[in-house]
C-alpha cells in the first residue's frame, strides 16, 4: 500500500463508480481496477460493496477511508511543511544575544522580520561574548549578535552603529540644565556601571586625580537602570537604554570621557544557512543600509547649512 494507492481508493469512494473514478484521475478504467484488487489482496479483506450502479463500502473498508483521509492530509501537510521551511517562510530561528544590550536591541528587528514571516518563531540563547562565539562554533544557534571586534576569518558580519553612552539620573543629581555632562561634574554621586565600562571610567578619574564613588558594577544593565530609578545613583549605560526607563530619570550625553559601544550580527562563514537566517540577514543588512543612507543625507544637510 502506497499514498497513490490509497488517493486511488478515496477516488473511487467519492465518486462511487470506478468509470468517474478514472476519469478525475486521468487514467483508464482497467488500471484502477487492478489497483483495488491488488489493494485488497494486500489488506486481505473485502473493502468493496459492488453492484452495477455503485460501489459501497464494508465497514472494513469504512475504517480504510478514515485512515486513508488522514494519511494524505498528513502526506499533504508534510510536503507544505517541508517546502515553506526550505523557502523561509516557516520554520525556527535560533540566535545568539549578549547580557542586555542584545536583548534590548532585538525587539524592533523582530517585529519587522515577524510581520514578513510570522509563521517563524525564534530561541534566544543568552550569555557573554565568549559563551555565544562557543554556542556559534558548535553550531547551537544560526546567527550571533557580540562585541566588536570579531574573527572575520571565521565569521561573516553586518556591524552595528556605534552607540554613544550616556547617564541616567534622577533629577536631584543634575547640577544643571545642560545636555552634556563630564563624569567629573557629577561629583560623588554615587555611579552605577556596566562592567564592561567600569576600567575606562576609573581610568579617567585616576587621570584626573580623583577617586570615583562606584556603588554598583553589573553585567546587565536592568539592575542599574532600576537603581536609577530608585534614586541610588548615576547609571553609566548605553543609549538606546534610555528608552526603557520611567520618566523621572533624565539623560545626560556623556561629553567627558567619550565612551561608546559597538555590536556586530555574524553568521559562520561557509556554512549552508537556513532559509530563515538567510531573510533574516537579509532584512537586517537592509535596514542597516538605510540607517546609513538617512545618517549620510542628515550629515550632508548640516553641512550644506554651514
Amino acid at each position: 500500500m502506497d499514498i497513490r494507492q490509497l488517493s486511488y481508493f478515496l477516488a473511487v469512494v467519492e465518486e462511487g463508480l470506478v468509470t468517474k473514478a478514472a476519469e478525475r484521475l486521468h487514467i483508464t478504467q482497467s488500471p484502477l481496477s487492478q489497483q483495488m484488487i491488488t489493494l485488497e489482496k494486500e489488506m486481505g479483506v473485502k473493502l468493496f460493496q459492488r453492484t452495477k450502479k455503485h460501489i459501497g463500502l464494508t465497514s472494513a473498508g469504512q475504517v480504510l477511508k478514515r485512515r486513508a483521509e488522514q494519511i494524505l492530509d498528513m502526506a499533504h501537510s508534510t510536503v507544505n511543511e517541508v517546502r515553506e521551511t526550505g523557502e523561509g517562510i516557516c520554520g525556527k530561528l535560533t540566535i545568539g544575544i549578549i547580557h542586555s544590550s542584545g536583548r534590548l536591541l532585538l525587539p524592533e528587528r523582530i517585529q519587522t522580520f515577524h510581520e514578513q514571516y510570522p509563521r517563524v518563531s525564534f530561541d534566544l540563547r543568552q550569555g557573554d561574548p565568549a559563551h555565544i562565539l562557543e554556542l556559534m562554533r558548535l553550531r547551537l544557534v544560526d546567527l550571533g549578535f557580540v562585541r566588536l571586534p570579531v574573527d572575520t576569518e571565521l565569521y561573516e558580519q553586518i556591524p552595528i552603529p556605534t552607540e554613544a553612552i550616556v547617564m541616567l539620573m534622577r533629577p536631584s543629581y543634575m547640577k544643571d540644565t545642560e545636555a552634556q555632562m563630564s563624569l567629573l561634574e557629577v561629583g560623588d554621586a554615587p555611579l552605577l556601571l556596566h562592567r564592561r565600562y567600569e576600567r575606562l571610567v576609573r581610568e579617567y578619574f585616576e587621570a584626573h586625580q580623583r577617586t570615583p564613588n562606584v556603588l554598583c558594577v553589573s553585567d546587565e544593565l536592568i539592575p542599574l537602570l532600576t537603581w536609577a530609578d530608585c534614586g541610588l545613583g548615576v547609571a553609566v549605560v548605553p543609549q538606546f537604554a534610555s528608552h526603557f526607563v520611567m520618566d523621572d530619570l533624565c539623560v545626560k550625553q556623556l561629553s567627558e570621557p567619550v565612551l561608546s559601544t559597538s555590536s556586530t550580527l555574524i553568521w559562520r562563514k561557509g556554512d549552508d544557512l537556513s532559509m530563515a537566517a538567510t531573510h533574516f540577514i537579509e532584512l537586517f543588512r537592509e535596514e542597516e543600509m538605510m540607517k546609513k543612507k538617512d545618517l549620510g543625507q542628515g550629515k550632508a544637510a548640516l553641512m550644506t547649512k554651514a
